[in-house]
């Protein structure tokens, strides 16, 4: 947190003092953009929305002058990598559920690669990878490994040129080697360092020996070994120094996560572009730990998922106390509002200022201040069955989702050979694509758990402090997992989603012994991941329509578009119904086209 302040200070009070050539005033533009001073501009071209509206509806073009590296590359993923190349400040990638982000962010690396990184230049850009997490990290970099070993891509990124900050054991296993730690101790830049190391470690060995033993030091000789370890230790600070900047200096590739990136291993250094994957899932203020060390920016993510994590006793959203205006001046927020909108380059800028919260990403803001025109969105979706997106398509992305001719059709049926035996019952459960047993009705009421002591208690409504589970539900939860199973879809392939950790402790305790090779757990933990199929418990039933967290839509969105084959709802549609405009029209939804189950059957 400190090293995020000190950053976001160097915008506010800027160093007067500091040299022309300080990376803050390389990128002055870029800042100046972020913070709505300056307007966005395309190389040679602009996006229409962001046009004075006398221009072609499309300057962006769709000629392709490009050479695409990667295979099956669909439109909107060429469009998004052509615009966020001829950006010169920043621009934006919206990625929905199964659209390939993650591909489409690995071709516009090594396209950057490919490149000058500026007309006026003839060397590669350097770029700056990060991401709020070590997991997405990793994602990314495991791909970028693996192609880099192959050509066309191990001539734009050889060997060496590919760096992981971070400490090794937050790394995946089969990324230890493309770590600084690993390159400085181990690579052939380390070897600068061994023989000092070799000569301190003995007179480490030496002077930890006690009095009496072989090859003890005594008397002056101990005063003068400590002298030579003082030396001996300033020397080897001095090398490593030499080897990190080294490593450092030839990697034209460095990942990092947000927070990280600040850290003095890239102290003064200036990259041609920062790219922040799952930046929807970033608070504003981490981002600016690495924007503020490159020219431009790119941001990745999908603001209809995963908000970020805000571990805060207060609201999220906090209105301005009047003590807090002042401090803002004498017309306080109304007045720099003004002053915002006067700066703007829309027509359409929205109207009214939302609560100030610190789930507004970078990502979002954006949007606002500039109009849709920052941003592409991917639109091709490659894991559903279609009508498993159909509703979030219908509701969170404007009916744009489109579903591939490749997995429009899959079931969990087309999966596996089914014997004519069993065939009639293979059919009742493994063709459809949306189950969804309903508990209302059937009094499966939610336990709360105590707070404070993991007691569990029996509450109709359970509207008191701690996680929620419920019994009932669970044991639905369990036959149909079951069930799936022994016609044969594979445990590993089956995921059993849940918003609260009470419910997850009582399905794994039910399941992870037989079947320990199947996933079990929140939403939050499976965002960017997928399976065959995907059972969901919603666990909140009570009289009162009492919903909690379960209303936030987008962690339902993410849970909702993990499967592939099917999806399976377990919940109670009286109360859930009841939680939000966004739920009713999902229970109304589903009751018109899930198959539909009565919950009550399946405790016979």
């Amino acid at each position: 947190m400190d090293r995020t302040l000190a950053n976001l200070r160097r915008i506010v009070l800027p160093d007067t003092s500091a040299p022309i050539t300080s990376n803050h005033a390389f990128n002055l533009p870029l800042i100046n953009v972020l913070l709505g001073i300056d307007r966005p501009t395309w190389q040679l071209d602009v996006p229409a929305i962001l046009s004075t509206g006398n221009e072609p509806e499309d300057r962006l073009g769709s000629s392709d002058d490009i050479e695409w590296l990667g295979e099956n590359l669909n439109e909107s993923q060429k469009d998004a990598i052509r615009f966020c190349l001829k950006a010169n400040h920043v621009a934006c990638i919206h990625g929905p559920p199964g659209t390939g982000k993650t591909h489409t962010l690995i071709e516009l690396i090594f396209q950057f690669l490919s490149r000058p990184a500026s007309p006026n230049t003839t060397y590669p850009p350097r770029i700056l990878i990060t991401t709020p997490s070590n997991l997405a990290l990793d994602n990314l970099l495991l791909r970028l490994h693996a192609l880099s070993l192959q050509p066309p891509y191990s001539a734009l990124l050889p060997r060496n040129s590919i760096l992981r900050l971070g400490h090794p054991t937050r790394v995946h296993r089969d990324l230890v080697k493309e770590t600084l730690d690993w390159r400085t101790a181990y690579g052939e830049e380390g070897e600068l360092l061994k023989d000092v190391g070799k000569e301190l470690d003995g007179h480490m060995g030496d002077l930890g020996k006690k009095r009496g033993e072989k090859g003890a030091v005594k008397g002056k000789e101990r005063g003068k070994r400590w002298e030579e370890v003082r030396e001996l230790r300033k020397e080897y600070r001095q090398r490593e120094s030499k080897v990190v900047t080294s490593v450092v200096n030839s990697a034209r590739v460095v990942l990092a996560t947000c927070h990280s990136a600040g850290g003095r291993q890239l102290n003064n250094l200036l990259f041609d572009v920062c790219i922040i994957d799952e930046a929807t899932q970033a608070v504003e203020a981490v981002c600016w730990v690495p924007i503020l060390k490159s020219r431009k920016l790119i941001l990745a993510g999908d603001p209809q998922q995963l908000p970020p994590t805000i571990l805060s006793k207060n609201d999220k959203a906090t209105k301005l106390t009047p003590v807090a205006i002042g401090h803002l001046g004498t017309e306080g927020e109304t007045g720099i509002q003004d002053d915002l909108e006067s700066m703007s380059i829309l027509d359409d800028r929205p109207q009214l200022q939302s609560p100030r919260t610190l789930e507004r990403t970078l990502f979002d803001r954006l949007e606002r201040l500039y109009g849709s025109g920052i941003k592409r969105v991917l639109q091709v979706q490659y894991r559903m069955n279609e009508r498993i997106a159909c509703f979030p398509s219908e509701t969170l992305y404007d009916n744009r989702l489109i579903s591939s001719p490749t997995v429009a059709k899959r079931t969990l049926l087309t999966l596996l050979p089914v014997p004519d035996l069993v065939r009639d019952d293979a059919e009742e459960t493994l063709e459809p694509t949306v189950v969804f047993f309903d508990t209302a009705g059937c009094e499966f009421f939610e336990r709360s758990e105590a707070a404070g002591n993991g007691d569990i208690k029996l509450v109709k409504g359970a509207l008191g402090e701690g996680s929620k589970s419920n019994e009932n539900e669970a044991v639905v939860v369990v036959k149909w997992a079951k069930k799936l199973i022994s016609l044969g879809v594979p445990a590993a392939e089956v995921a059993v989603v849940t918003p609260y950790q009470a419910q997850v402790s009582l399905i794994s305790s039910m399941l992870h012994d037989e079947f320990p090779e199947m996933t079990i757990g929140s939403v939050d933990g499976l965002q960017g991941q997928e399976r065959e199929a995907i059972i969901l418990s919603l666990v909140r039933s009570n009289p009162t329509g009492e919903v909690g967290f379960l209303g936030e839509y987008r962690r339902l969105n993410v849970a909702m578009t993990r499967a592939k084959r099917q999806l399976c709802v377990v919940g109670d549609s009286a109360t859930v119904s009841k939680g939000s405009d966004y739920l009713g029209k999902w229970m109304a939804w589903l009751e018109s086209n899930a198959d539909v189950r009565w919950a009550g059957d399946e405790m016979v």
